[in-house]
């Protein structure tokens, strides 16, 4: 099964309040509203793309290592995924799918890592939840993912809608602002050239990892 059509099955359940999830239908219809308005928002075209420059960084890991974009690109192409966080089910299904895509994105040279803006014990639970053997990087503040066109403010209604659910994104991410990135995925090449991006203001929307082979590959005929 794809990616997507287990992102769609999990989608299919939840919003039918299906055990375990019982969600009332005014959240799902609340949920809607806000994606459909960043969608009209345009914030996705704003995002970098293809053939742009990837801003370099520095993240601690999860045990408070910082990690260098230039020191992974010195060892191949890398692939960045931005995600959510570990409360997120659409995201933990995608970490999911990138582990098992490692082996072929390693076979092209390619290292991975995946940025959120949550807190390191989070993210450390985010490696040990979903069985994890690549970087998770913690974004504080975003400022990375505003780096690369991927934070948005969260409206004041869904806000409210996030702490009725006890989801309290303040405390998971250590940082009073309520933004979040969209989901988004860039295949880096050595000399910094992004190679492949893909982002979408749909949260329950990814890309499946083998749509980054191709780009990948060209990069390791580059570096051949």
């Amino acid at each position: 099964m794809t990616l997507q059509a287990k992102l769609d099955a999990f989608k299919a359940d939840f919003e039918a309040g299906k055990p375990p999830y019982n969600v009332p239908h005014s959240v799902i219809e609340t949920m809607h509203r806000a994606t459909a308005e960043l969608i009209a928002s345009g914030a996705a075209g704003r995002a970098l793309k293809a053939g742009d420059t990837a801003p370099a960084f520095t993240l601690d890991d999860p045990d408070g290592r910082p990690v260098a974009s230039t020191d992974l690109l010195a060892r191949g192409p890398l692939v960045v995924s931005f995600y959510r966080g570990v409360w997120c089910p659409y995201c933990n299904m995608e970490l999911q799918a990138l582990q098992a895509a490692v082996p072929a994105f390693e076979a092209l040279g390619a290292g991975l890592v995946a940025i959120s803006p949550q807190t390191a014990v989070n993210s450390r639970k985010s490696v040990r939840q979903n069985d994890l053997g690549f970087p998770i990087l913690s974004d504080t503040h975003n400022d990375v993912a505003a780096a690369f066109g991927l934070r948005f403010a969260m409206p004041d209604y869904l806000i409210e809608l996030y702490q009725g659910l006890k989801n309290d994104l303040p405390a998971f991410n250590g940082d009073p602002s309520w933004t979040l990135p969209m989901p988004g995925r860039f295949v880096i090449g050595q000399d910094g050239t992004i190679l492949y991006a893909e982002e979408n203001p749909d949260y329950t929307r990814r890309p499946e990892p083998e749509d980054m082979l191709p780009a990948l590959r060209r990069a390791a005929s580059v570096t051949a």
